[in-house]
């Protein structure tokens, strides 16, 4: 857990959240779990509803399963996909509002905020 803690130095025990964040940390992936808020959904519907390319969608849903946010179950030949975690949801909502709240600075880092350009749903959305 994130919490305030009078040992700073204790980085390793904020290893897991950062690579919560990391894994949350792409807009492409972000686009498939606010899609998979929604209801579940196949492989296929994912690519057509978000222009993206099957190979795109399969590696970044396996990154939100390695992290234990994603599942799916076997329909037929398919794979249906959903959120295994709710709480999700929740934090989310939190980081909009933190982003409302601070007038979406963020975006204007210059360490960690990227171009248009380089987001990979207006690239592939782009071919």
């Amino acid at each position: 857990m994130i919490t305030a803690s009078p040992d700073v130095s204790g980085r390793a025990e904020l290893a897991p959240a950062g690579a919560l964040f990391r894994g949350l940390g792409d807009p492409t992936r972000l686009a498939l779990v606010r899609r998979l808020a929604r209801g579940e959904a196949r492989v296929v519907d994912l690519c057509t509803e978000l222009g993206l390319s099957q190979s795109t969608v399969s590696s970044h849903l396996a990154c939100l399963r390695d992290c234990g946010l994603v599942d799916y179950r076997a329909q037929g030949r398919a794979s249906v996909y959903h959120l295994t975690r709710p709480e999700l949801l929740d934090l989310l909502a939190v980081a909009e509002g933190l982003l409302a709240a601070t007038g979406n600075a963020v975006a204007l880092c210059p360490t960690y905020a990227s171009p248009t350009t380089s987001d990979p749903i207006a690239k592939e959305s782009a071919r």
